[in-house]
């Protein structure tokens, strides 16, 4: 067995019925496609039951893949597919008492996590941050695997952005900003 130089390779095995290469392509993209689902979905067990799906479906349709170079965004619309759907069954049965809290802002505002400020994004930003930033995509690609025109990329991006950049100032910052006095405290 030659040595795999890149997923091209490796997806061109798995498409010949070589399951070792696919599993080498899950194992090379699984962190990434966990936080991709976790971005979405926020819940564990419902993160494991979408990279389970999508690899499943991935390995069902791997034959439809055309373009080998393009697997990554294949794999990633699938799983946004497949996150989206889990979500909808969860909006259908989900118990009021499993309804998430609304933080409100407090004295604690100081010690937001960028984690937490890109989980409170509408999810089209959320997803858009997330591909483009930890997952390292390229906009073109992030426009891909969300079937969106590059436009809509970086206006979504840009929208983002000021929603991140808005939500991780401290109220310090925010009196300022608003031209309030600070000095009476």
């Amino acid at each position: 067995m030659r040595p795999l130089n890149s997923h091209v390779d490796l997806v061109l095995q798995a498409q010949a019925g070589d399951r070792e290469a696919f599993i080498q392509l899950m194992r090379e993209i699984e962190v990434q496609l966990y936080r991709t689902a976790w971005a979405i979905v926020k819940q564990e067990e419902d993160c494991a039951d979408a990279l389970q799906e999508t690899m499943l479906n991935a390995f069902k349709s791997l034959q439809a893949l055309k373009e080998p170079s393009y697997f990554k965004t294949w794999i990633f619309r699938i799983l946004i597919n497949v996150c989206n759907q889990i979500l909808k069954k969860r909006a259908r049965t989900l118990p009021f008492a499993d309804l998430p809290n609304v933080v409100s802002p407090s004295s604690e505002y100081e010690k937001i996590d960028l984690w937490d400020a890109v989980d409170r994004l509408e999810d089209k930003q959320r997803l858009v941050i997330v591909l483009h930033y930890f997952e390292d995509m390229p906009l073109s690609q992030v426009g891909e695997v969300l079937d969106l025109s590059l436009e809509a990329v970086k206006t979504r991006l840009h929208r983002a952005r000021i929603k991140l950049k808005d939500s991780i100032r401290t109220p310090d910052d925010k009196e300022l900003i608003h031209g309030e006095s600070i000095s009476g405290r």
